[in-house]
């Protein structure tokens, strides 16, 4: 199991350059990969995008790789009849407003568009060759990180439906007891009646309402689900690598299940094991949303 949010961090530096590479992520219903390159390195995008998707499922992950070139193998060429252009025209506009023309500043003229050229050939391949174990590098420790948190996601969620199925038992253990008690309840209750009226008990009748009274409380085929849908969790969380979409619905099905009971329930004891159960059930829920 692992968890939708991590965070990795790697830097190498060589006698060329300085390369960076950020990972973070956090919780998403679908994978929403976000990759920020250099717009000189965007053709390798479609790379490192494929694999992050070999490793990631779910979750807004941002990827941020960053390139500092110490030596620069850029051609500076200067455009002088431009620069001349320049000076010229700043002088006639230093005359005209009664400015002193012969002092304008070399640097005035270096900073105007066109003057000073920079021609720099991008080698991609070059790039790849020394962002991709760099790269690699933080992915890895990008996923170590996702894992150990999955791993202490998926100790909490087992202890969570260790006690979910303890409350399944209750439910199954104390099913019976509700049937009897609902039986002296209508057979009292006739009794009673029948006897302040003069009329004959008739055990015919008495029995016909206890079983209509059970069909209408029972709660066995509740218990029947919800112990199914325990085993289902457990196998998913046994072996399925990226569970959460799978548990988020099996505990909609769970919490059908619970609430049916606590509807038909007749019995203190039986109320307060369902709020425990639901109460552990929405733990779960909120859980299963943090894992992949």
């Amino acid at each position: 199991m692992t968890s939708m949010t991590g965070y990795a961090y790697e830097e190498v530096s060589s006698e060329k350059a300085i390369v960076s590479v950020e990972i973070k992520s956090v919780n998403s219903r679908f994978l929403d990969l976000s990759i920020n390159l250099p717009p000189y390195l965007n053709p390798l995008e479609s790379f490192f995008r494929t694999k992050i998707t070999e490793k990631v499922v779910r979750g807004k992950v941002d990827v941020y790789i960053r390139v500092k070139e110490l030596e620069s193998d850029a051609e500076i060429s200067a455009d002088t009849g431009a620069a001349k252009s320049y000076m010229d025209a700043i002088k006639k506009v230093a005359d005209v407003c009664g400015y002193d023309s012969s002092n304008i500043p070399l640097s005035l003229i270096l900073s105007q568009n066109g003057v000073l050229n920079s021609n720099k050939n991008y080698d991609v391949e070059k790039y790849k060759v020394m962002i991709e174990p760099v790269f690699d590098k933080s992915l890895s420790k990008f996923c170590s990180d996702r894992e150990r948190e999955g791993q202490n996601m998926k100790n909490d969620l087992e202890a969570k439906l260790l006690k979910l199925e303890e409350c399944a038992a209750f439910f199954k253990e104390f099913q019976p007891k509700m049937e009897v008690a609902f039986k002296e309840q209508v057979t009292n209750r006739f009794k009673e009646i029948l006897s302040d009226n003069n009329f004959a008990v008739d055990e015919n009748r008495i029995m016909t309402e206890v079983a209509a009274m059970v069909v209408k409380y029972t709660i066995n085929e509740e218990i029947v689900r919800l112990h199914s849908h325990i085993a289902a969790m457990k196998a998913e969380l046994k072996n399925n690598p990226t569970p959460g979409k799978k548990l988020d619905f099996i505990c909609q099905e769970m919490n059908r299940e619970i609430n049916t009971i606590g509807s038909k329930n007749q019995f203190s004891e039986v109320g307060a094991m369902v709020i425990q159960a639901k109460d552990n059930l929405e733990n779960i829920r909120e859980q299963s949303k943090n894992v992949e």
